[in-house]
C-alpha cells in the first residue's frame, strides 16, 4: 500500500448533509517513483487537470457536505475511468485511457515509450491510488444511506472551453450528466436543472457529458443513491488564459453552486 493516503478528505461542518462532493481530476502531485518518467515540459503545466475545483467549492463543508478529492494527477490513474479501460462514448472523440500516455492534444505524456505503464504497473496504480479512493465514496455513501435513506453522490469537473480532439464547437458554460436520467432521480435532476439554468449562463444535460465512471457506477436511484456530474469550462471561475483562479469571476460562480446545493439538501 501506498506510505499516505491517495485522496483529501474533509468532513462537515456542523451537522452532515446527505450528500458527498467528489472532485477527481484536481490532484496535481506525482509518485516520487514515477515523476521522473513523464515529460517535464507537460508536468509543468498539468493542462488536463481541474484546476482549484477544490477552492471553487470550499463552501461545501460548511453546508454539511463531506467532500473527497484527489491528491495525483489523473495522468497517474483516471479515477473516472472503468478500471478495465472500457471506453465511456464511441462517438470519435479522444478519450484518453485509465493510465493516459497522451493529453487531450495527444501529446505524448512519457518521456520514453518504455516507460509507459504495462499491465502490471497499471494493475499497481489501481491498487494504491484508484481502488482506496473508490472505495472511500463507497463507504461514505453507504453511512449517508444509513443515516438518511437516500444520497446525493456529486463528481465536480472542469475543462478548458474548447478541446477540438473531443468537440469542434466550444463547450457551455454547464454541462449536468445523469447518463440519460439513469443515475439519479427525477427530482434531483430536475431541481440540479433548474438552479443552475440562468440568464447569465448556457446549460447543456448529458451533451456533450453524459457523467464518467464515478457517476455511472455510483448511481443507483432506485435504491435511493443518486449521482450527478457537473461539467463546467474553466474560464467561468479562471484568468489568464485559464491558468490563473480569479475570485472576482469565481464569486458569482460559487453563489450559484452553494444555492444549487441548499436546494438539493432540500429534496434528498
Amino acid at each position: 500500500m501506498p506510505k499516505s493516503i491517495p485522496y483529501n478528505l474533509i468532513t462537515p461542518q456542523g451537522k452532515r448533509a446527505s450528500i458527498i462532493l467528489s472532485i477527481p481530476h484536481c490532484g496535481i502531485e506525482f509518485p516520487q517513483d514515477i515523476i521522473g518518467q513523464f515529460q517535464p515540459d507537460l508536468i509543468a503545466k498539468l493542462d488536463d487537470t481541474d484546476w482549484d475545483l477544490d477552492r471553487l467549492y470550499d463552501f461545501a463543508p460548511k453546508i454539511g457536505v463531506t467532500v473527497i478529492y484527489a491528491k495525483y494527477s489523473r495522468w497517474v490513474i483516471d479515477l473516472n475511468r472503468e478500471p478495465g479501460s472500457v471506453p465511456l462514448y464511441d462517438d470519435g472523440r479522444l478519450i484518453t485511457a485509465l493510465c493516459p500516455t497522451t493529453d487531450f492534444e495527444e501529446n505524448n505524456l512519457y518521456v520514453d515509450k518504455r516507460f509507459e505503464p504495462s499491465e502490471a504497473e497499471i494493475e499497481r496504480r489501481l491498487e494504491h491510488y484508484y481502488h482506496p479512493y473508490h472505495k472511500k465514496i463507497d463507504d461514505i455513501i453507504h453511512e449517508l444511506a444509513n443515516e438518511f435513506g437516500e444520497v446525493l453522490f456529486w463528481d465536480a469537473h472542469s475543462i478548458r472551453r474548447s478541446i477540438k480532439t473531443i468537440r469542434k464547437e466550444r463547450f457551455p458554460d454547464f454541462i449536468l450528466g445523469d447518463n440519460d436520467a439513469k443515475t439519479a432521480s427525477a427530482k434531483i435532476i430536475d431541481t440540479a436543472l433548474d438552479s443552475l439554468k440562468t440568464q447569465d449562463h448556457t446549460l447543456n444535460h448529458n451533451d456533450p457529458f453524459k457523467g464518467g465512471f464515478l457517476t455511472r457506477s455510483k448511481g443507483d436511484p432506485e435504491n435511493g443513491i443518486n449521482a450527478l456530474q457537473l461539467e463546467m469550462s474553466k474560464d467561468l471561475y479562471m484568468s489568464e488564459n485559464e491558468t490563473l483562479y480569479d475570485e472576482d469571476k469565481a464569486a458569482p460562480i460559487k453563489k450559484l453552486l452553494k444555492s444549487t446545493f441548499e436546494k438539493l439538501v432540500g429534496v434528498i
